[in-house]
Parts: C-alpha cells; structure tokens; sequence
C-alpha cells in the first residue's frame, strides 16, 4: 500500500457523515410527519451529525478510508413505530423511500449549485464537492437494492400484495443480512454493476464537463 492521502481520507470521512445525516434525518422526519412519534423522542429529527453515526459503522468507514479495504459502512438506523401509522405497509414505504430520495436531492442541489453557479472554489472543495454528489448518488443506489437491512427491502415490501410480502419479508429476515455481506465481500462484481455502474452514469448527467 502506497503512501496515505490522508486529505482524500479526511475528505472522505467528512462527505458519509453529512450524506449519512441527511439519510438518517430523512427517515426520522418523514416517519414523525406521517404520525410516529418515535423518532422526535429518540432525538433523531435533526440534522445534527453526532446522533445518526452508529459507532461500528463509522470506525468501518475510517478503516476503508484509511486502507482500502472493501467493506460497508452505515449510520444508526432510526426506528419507527408502524402501530403510529394511519397506513402501515404504505408509510412504512415512504418512510423507507425517503432515505434513498433525500441523497438524490441532496446531489442534484450540489450539482446545480457547481453546474449553475459562478461560486469561487479552491481545487479541494471542488474535488470535495464532486465526491459528495457521488456518495449521496452511490448511497442511493446501494440503499435501493432489495435486501434487508437496506431501504429497498421496505420499499419493496411495501409494493408487494401482502401475503406475498409477509414472506418476503421473512426470509429477508432470515437471510438478507448474510445476501448484503456476500455482495459486498464475496461478488463485489454484482454490486459493481448494481451500483458503481449507475452511478456513474447518473453523476456524469449531474456534472457534465465539469
């Protein structure tokens, strides 16, 4: 391994906590607006950083960042109470969806601000700013795929007919979190195409010549 570039570390560290807390905070304010309480009594309606980072999932991240290691990093998942819901299965879904939209939002507000404004910005924060559209486009997509713990496996059961997501949802339980390790560790090709792949594209829309 090769000398550390630790202002790309310092850099990359700094863009999962505010795309994390964005994550996180979306959750929390969207599952308080459809009717739980559960989140604004854990504290978790904030933008604050510290109270979404889960202490395992950062020092993941540090680690990656700083050796190159494969692996996955994650915030403090915000629970939700579905017995608050007017419509569980549906808010349970939004809830779930609104992860994922908050990352694309908060890329395209970044990418327009870099596209579309004449704003003075050093190397650094240009490059900064770049990772940031591609981590909150990156966490998007990750998010989506259809495997518990991750969004997409709430969204999906939320469209599903209800036997049928009952379950789905079952054996996610069962077996979605070792389906997520062996993507990331095992066929890290699939999550390639899964992920890297569409995100590439999407960014390079979102950027342009940048």
């Amino acid at each position: 391994m090769g000398p550390i570039d630790w202002n790309f570390v310092f850099m990359q560290i700094l863009a999962f906590v505010l795309c994390i807390t964005v994550h996180e905070f979306a959750h929390a304010i969207t599952a308080y607006r459809l009717g739980d309480p559960t989140p604004k009594r854990q504290g978790r309606v904030t933008l604050n950083p510290l109270d979404h980072l889960d202490p395992l999932g950062t020092l993941m991240l540090i680690l990656m960042a700083v050796t190159g290691a494969r692996g996955i990093g994650w915030g403090k998942a915000v629970q939700v109470n579905p017995a608050n819901f007017d419509h569980p299965r549906r808010d349970l879904m939004l809830v779930a969806a609104a992860g994922p939209v908050s990352n694309l939002l908060f890329a395209l507000l970044i990418a327009g601000a870099m596209r579309f404004l004449s704003l003075p910005m050093t190397p650094s924060l240009a490059d900064f700013l770049v990772l940031m559209v591609y981590m909150n486009i990156g966490l998007m997509f990750f998010n989506l795929i259809p495997i518990a713990p991750l969004d997409g496996s709430k969204i999906l059961a939320g469209l599903l007919p209800a036997d049928t997501a009952y379950r789905y949802e079952l054996a996610m339980f069962r077996f979605g979190p070792i389906l997520l390790l062996a993507l990331v560790f095992i066929v890290p090709g699939v999550l390639s195409v899964l992920v890297g792949m569409p995100t590439f594209m999407v960014v390079s829309r979102l950027l342009g010549t940048f």
